[in-house]
């Protein structure tokens, strides 16, 4: 009788579980498909929000990460769609993209915001790279190479403060901090990190996911946005080559329009989770909610209030939707001429997108409720992630200063202050 021998030898170790500690993306199987316009960047979002939507609920109540969906969403070529055309991208307008981020934020929040960050870097490199890395990086990303976020730190004194440090050593440079609210790190193929050079500067080093010293913890526990994974990323010794630091501060220390181009896409997503909860209110009231008793309806569709309050909904919605293309027109104008009058324009324009798509998430959200009933609030229905989702993503720059900001610019001609959160 013979025996083979490798039935005995040691198996190798299977490799880790998505999500579970030491596991990274694998590289793109295939090249991402290259959206080529602004009308097909919609028509994709479109198509995909129903995905999005489809097991939402369900990944929010287990915190189920979207691994599959998220290889979706990079292989449909959104990710890639502000990449300038001579580069190969499609070069979308700033109101195209945010219109993007309505749609798909309508389906799933959680997901659409995984891919947030990956656009203010494309614009970092598109201002501050070298030929050779805009070649390089905005190649990666057509080809379906997601972007990630380590920008973010926990401990800081405010949003701007980073103890994160960057050091030449020879031919490369050596980064190491923590950083928190890392959505898209745990994602990435590549993680672009904001740390302080030696002379103080902000720099964004794009480490490779698998670097050694790089480690993405799924510690995220918000009520809200549960499945985006923002959670910390800890940088110890990370080598980053030469060709692969990008000199941010041209952007950050220098006036642009960097910081309504990130708003924009806050006040998208949070636009998207009304218009998702003002359906779900739709569809609720239509097939399952009962009519208040002193209403003499039979249907909750016939109950006056109800209609009436629908009506109210629709009507901030689409003031909300409006405000949101007039900031991307306004981002777009400025963007073809950068200079502080346009750049003021832009966040004033943004901030007042922000406050109305603000207040929009949370009053659609809380009137699903309302209009639903009790019944609405049956766990197996799982209407609590849009609520959650609102609460949670509105957090992110408080409404108070856009309207301080918008009241300064209007009655004493205050241009907003020059940082990126507003």
């Amino acid at each position: 009788m013979s025996i083979d021998a490798t039935a005995f030898a040691p198996r190798p170790a299977a490799p880790p579980a998505p999500g579970a500690p030491g596991w990274v993306p694998s590289r793109p199987a295939r090249p991402a498909h290259v959206i080529a316009d602004d009308a097909e960047a919609i028509a994709v979002a479109k198509s995909l929000a129903p995905l999005f939507a489809r097991d939402a609920r369900e990944r929010d109540l287990e915190r189920r990460l979207p691994f599959e969906e998220v290889d979706v969403f990079s292989q449909s070529g959104l990710w890639g769609i502000t990449i300038p055309r001579e580069y190969g991208g499609a070069g979308v307008s700033q109101r195209t993209l945010a219109r993007v981020f309505v749609e798909l934020a309508s389906g799933d929040a959680s997901l659409t915001q995984i891919a947030q960050n990956s656009f203010e870097i494309i614009d970092v490199i598109r201002r501050t790279g070298s030929e050779e890395q805009k070649r390089e990086l905005f190649g990666l990303v057509l080809a379906g190479y997601r972007l990630g976020n380590a920008f973010s730190e926990f401990k800081g004194k405010n949003v701007e403060d980073f103890s994160t440090r960057i050091v030449r050593r020879g031919d490369h440079y050596v980064v190491s901090g923590e950083k928190f609210y890392s959505t898209g790190a745990l994602f990435a193929h590549l993680v672009p990190i904001i740390a302080l050079d030696e002379e103080g500067h902000v720099v964004v080093a794009v480490a490779e996911r698998d670097a050694p010293g790089l480690k993405v913890i799924d510690d995220w526990s918000g009520i809200g946005q549960r499945t985006t994974a923002s959670g910390t990323v800890r940088i110890e010794e990370v080598v980053i080559p030469a060709s692969r630091l990008l000199p941010a501060h041209i952007v950050y220390e220098n006036p642009s329009a960097v910081g309504p181009q990130s708003q924009l896409l806050q006040a998208a997503i949070d636009a998207g989770i009304a218009k998702g909860a003002l359906a779900a209110t739709i569809d609720f009231v239509r097939n399952q909610a009962r009519p208040w008793i002193d209403s003499g309806q039979e249907k909750a569709t016939e109950d006056p209030y109800t209609i009436a309050a629908i009506g109210d909904l629709a009507i901030r919605l689409h003031a909300a939707e409006a405000l949101l293309d007039r900031a991307g027109e306004q981002i777009d104008a400025t963007l073809r001429d950068i200079n502080l009058d346009s750049i003021a324009l832009a966040k004033v324009a943004t901030a007042e997108a922000k406050v109305l798509t603000t207040d929009i998430a949370l009053l659609a959200t809380s009137k699903l409720f309302e209009l639903g009933g009790t019944r609405a609030s049956l766990a197996h229905h799982g209407l609590d992630r849009l609520w959650r989702d609102a609460r949670t993503h509105t957090l992110h720059d408080p409404v108070r200063w856009k309207y301080h900001a918008v009241g300064q610019f209007y009655l004493n001609g205050v241009h907003p202050p020059l940082h990126s959160w507003i």
